[in-house]
């Protein structure tokens, strides 16, 4: 239907947003800064990883054999440097 036609293409521009913001702020500097989305997707976003929330603090915990754990720590660094976006400006 129509309505989700359209529901679809709002979640495909949210998407697509939202990784080239991670591409612009996040990637920088590192190997994957002029990635294709897919390949940031199958290297960076579908891993296994172990998710645990504290009341404080969010732990990721990557296998040992993770080729990119030191690329998702710069990303996360790179980030942390950048304030959070707010409407008002």
């Amino acid at each position: 239907t129509l309505r989700a036609n359209q529901l679809r293409l709002y979640f495909s521009s949210f998407a697509y947003v939202l990784l080239h913001g991670l591409r612009r702020l996040g990637l920088a500097g590192t190997a994957f800064a002029r990635a294709q989305s897919t390949t940031i997707r199958l290297k960076l976003l579908k891993i296994g990883a172990r998710l645990r929330l504290t009341v404080r603090k969010v732990w990721l915990s990557f296998s040992e054999t993770y080729p990119y754990a030191g690329d998702i720590a710069r990303i996360l660094s790179n980030l942390n440097r950048h304030p959070p976006w707010s409407p008002s400006g």
